[in-house]
């Protein structure tokens, strides 16, 4: 009895073995299968439409930039490039809503400057270092310091001279609390070691409107909204925040050369996706966009907004967003920086 017991044992045994090889060699063959199937989909994407959210309204900077990129990959990727427009929370909300996407490369999010700054004022939900795939930085400029002419200050070190002269008294306008016109203008008041009084409105339009009527003294602006009038003489243009002067106003001095060695503050906006997008994928869509952006045409409709092209390899983005999070996380700590 005990030995046809031992002998039911070893067939068990036996049978267990077998089992575990036969799904053994079944892993070993689908494994390789799996892996194919990833860089088919990879080599053949896109396969439908691919979807760029916004985190702005229609009609604003980031929306403009993302309908030019947009219609330059639909050319290049041969499917369609769309925009989606979901507002709210500064762009948080249109951020959110693309990370939680799939890890495919079908859903994108146009991040601009501010990405990096509401990572250091609002509570996300996600992080905005860690759970992204950057693709490509797509374009960059500068903000233009200009005054009230009223104000009589021509030169940036006229405006910091006022300001330690009348402490407290020059005021600032910005596009909103938390804006990055309010975080620009801040770090430039830091750099300078003087202070301003800011003035926040809701967008860049009024914030503009009473700084040409001089109920504000000055104010850092996009390209697009200043240099008209720095051009009609409604406002007295002092510098430009980048690094490089700026083509439309050739005459006008860079930070940098007003004297302020190493200040290089630029408005830029970039792609990025989900955490877990294939390199192959990402690496596709980084090429489609460099080629567009090399395009005369692409530059040119760039150029109407103040920008140039960036062309960033997605690691080198990636770097830029990570530094930019710490960089206004330090300022905004520093200065004590609020939504309020």
């Amino acid at each position: 009895m005990m030995a046809h017991l031992a002998k039911l044992s070893q067939t068990a045994s036996f049978r267990r073995l077998v089992c575990a090889a036969a799904l053994l060699g079944t892993q070993l063959c689908v494994a390789p299968l799996a892996h194919a199937q990833t860089a088919q989909t990879a080599a053949e994407y896109p396969s439908k439409s691919v979807k760029i959210v916004v985190g702005f309204a229609p009609g604003g900077g980031s929306d403009f930039i993302a309908r030019i990129v947009a219609q330059r990959l639909t050319a290049k990727l041969g499917q369609t490039v769309y925009v989606e427009n979901r507002p709210g929370a500064g762009g948080n909300l249109g951020a959110e809503v693309a990370l939680r996407s799939a890890g495919d490369g079908y859903t994108l999010f146009l991040a601009a400057t501010s990405y990096t700054v509401n990572a250091n004022l609002y509570k996300l939900p996600f992080d905005p270092v860690k759970d992204i795939t950057a693709v490509a930085r797509l374009a960059s400029g500068p903000f233009v310091v200009a005054t009230n002419p009223g104000t009589q200050i021509k030169t940036l070190k006229e405006l910091v001279e006022r300001a330690k002269s009348e402490p407290g008294k020059l005021t600032y306008a910005s596009s909103g609390s938390g804006s990055i016109t309010h975080i620009a203008t801040e770090y430039f008041l830091s750099v300078a070691g003087v202070e301003a009084l800011h003035i926040p409105y809701k967008g860049t339009s009024p914030a503009l409107t009473d700084t040409i009527s001089g109920t504000v003294q000055f104010m850092f602006g996009t390209v697009a909204s200043t240099v008209p009038h720095v051009k009609s003489g409604k406002l007295q243009g002092l510098a430009v925040t980048t690094k490089d002067r700026l083509g439309a106003l050739p005459d006008l001095p860079t930070v940098i050369e007003s004297g302020y060695p190493g200040f290089d503050v630029a408005v830029w906006h970039g792609l990025i996706g989900p955490k877990g997008i294939p390199k192959d994928i990402v690496d596709k869509l980084n090429k489609a966009v460099v080629e567009a952006l090399s395009d005369p045409a692409t530059a040119e409709q760039l150029a109407t907004d103040g920008l140039t092209p960036a062309k960033d390899s997605p690691e080198a983005f990636g770097q830029l967003i990570e530094l930019e999070v710490k960089r206004w996380g330090d300022l905004v700590k520093a200065r004590g920086i609020t939504l309020k």
